[in-house]
């Protein structure tokens, strides 16, 4: 089987990329080096069309803002055609110092990029985290729309919840 994923993130304190890092080798050492890993500071985003498969990694700032490198490409995201790709997303926030804002930025890529026609995989249960609100929810409020992790206060999940995620993305693109 050759399949090609992208993954995509923008990370101001590596966080994101380092769990980016983390899913790519997860993925990677199952399914023969098919994931590419692009920081989006230094890669353009025009580089999504060469793929099917997607995972796009943001970190949500402060209060419910977008990461720096997201925000600067962020209007690019509207002249890319995500029809036919599954996409999964992930994101990084601090439930704890952040509490009405936590993963806001995951809920807003996930929304844009759907809005562009991407078919979205990868939703994650939100038992076991405690917050008030967050734009990262479904619309029944059971789950968040992609992976969320806090490295702040949760270190001690992130491996567990990559790789849990990560066998869940790899079946629902159809790698199984």
């Amino acid at each position: 089987m050759s399949v090609s994923i992208g993954l995509f993130y923008g990370s101001s304190t590596c966080y994101t990329e380092m769990a980016g890092e983390k899913i790519g080798e997860w993925i990677n050492n199952r399914y023969a080096g098919c994931v590419s890993l692009h920081n989006i500071a230094d890669q353009p985003l025009s580089l999504m069309v060469q793929y099917d498969f997607l995972i796009l990694g943001i970190p949500t700032w402060d209060y419910g803002e977008l990461q720096e490198d997201w925000e600067t490409h962020w209007d690019e995201l509207d002249r890319i055609d995500f029809t036919g790709k599954q996409v999964a997303v992930y994101g990084l926030g601090d439930q704890v110092g952040y509490p009405e804002w936590f993963q806001d930025a995951l809920g807003y890529l996930w929304a844009k990029v759907k809005n562009q026609g991407a078919t979205m995989v990868g939703a994650w249960p939100n038992e076991g985290y405690t917050f008030d609100e967050s734009k990262a929810l479904s619309e029944d409020q059971s789950q968040f729309v992609g992976l969320a992790l806090d490295d702040e206060n949760q270190l001690d999940l992130t491996n567990d919840y990559i790789e849990r995620w990560c066998q869940q993305i790899c079946a629902e693109f159809g790698l199984e």
